[in-house]
């Protein structure tokens, strides 16, 4: 009865409620369409082909591909460094995100700006950029090296470039949250007795907590497929220094293309996992905050 006076009311301009409530955008049935065919286009029908290059191997000749002890050596260098970058980008993003959220001094837009500046800058000129910098003719790693301490073309390096890439993408997940987390709730703490890090403990983490997790599943994620600021300072000796993407590009050099396809496969298959953990997490962050709304 409602439904019928407001389809036909002067409000409505006196149109069928069929026309009054038209969409800007095409139906569904042509939007989904479109979503599949460029879909399909962009990733289903290359990750295919990747696919069924793999397949032509048998499984002996696939395992020998990405079971060998130099691809092994590679496996653990990458997810072991994207692992500890991650970890440190955890600490420091969310203390950088913290900061720009909480506290106002001059230069803070230039600051929050210079957060996205990996996001922009071609990976190749970061690695070229921290090899200048951590070599030791460069302007820090000649005043390490004489220490004992160095930064560049080992396993240190890769660290570093992996934390110089992931850290963008901790810093903006935490800081939304950062930004609506209801300050009342740490004011009713300190009221109450709590000590400083009594709140952030019981009040200001719990919140922050789903973010944060997501924050080091995309710099993790992230990580594990990066090539070009790795390659500059990370001294690409085999079974020492050399990541998994470099292995995939020696061996289509060598035109040994299932073999790199098999390794890719691999990695293409924890990248999917990534994807799914990622997904969840971020899932969970929504009902959490749906929760307390």
């Amino acid at each position: 009865m409602t439904s019928a006076i407001l389809s036909t009311s002067p409000l409505a301009g006196g149109l069928p409620a069929k026309r009054a409530t038209r969409r800007v955008l095409p139906g569904f049935k042509l939007t989904l369409g479109y979503t599949l065919f460029y879909l399909s286009l962009i990733v289903l029908i290359p990750l295919s082909a990747l696919l069924f290059k793999t397949f032509t191997l048998t499984w002996v000749e696939f395992w020998a591909a990405v079971a060998s002890p130099r691809v092994l050596a590679s496996y653990r260098l990458t997810f072991g460094a994207s692992f500890v970058a991650a970890l440190v980008n955890v600490f420091f993003g969310l203390l950088l995100a913290w900061v720009l959220v909480r506290y106002s001094f001059p230069g803070k837009k230039i600051i929050d700006a210079l957060v996205d500046l990996p996001f922009a800058l071609p990976t190749a000129v970061a690695g070229i950029s921290l090899t200048a910098l951590l070599a030791g003719n460069g302007w820090i790693g000649q005043y390490l090296e004489p220490l004992g301490i160095q930064l560049a073309f080992n396993r240190n390096g890769i660290v570093i470039a992996l934390i110089f890439i992931g850290l963008p993408f901790v810093v903006r997940t935490v800081q939304p949250v950062l930004e609506d987390a209801e300050k009342e709730l740490e004011e009713a703490a300190t009221c109450l007795g709590a000590s400083r890090w009594q709140t952030f403990r019981y009040v200001i983490f719990p919140t922050i907590a789903p973010a944060l997790l997501t924050g080091f599943a995309m710099a993790f994620a992230r990580a594990i497929g990066e090539y070009g600021s790795v390659i500059f300072i990370a001294g690409n000796m085999p079974m020492i220094s050399e990541i998994t993407p470099l292995i995939i590009i020696g061996k289509l050099e060598q035109y040994d293309y299932a073999g790199a396809t098999a390794v890719a496969t691999v990695m293409l298959g924890i990248s999917f996992v990534m994807l799914l953990v990622i997904n969840g997490l971020q899932a969970w962050q929504r009902r959490r905050s749906g929760g307390k709304s």
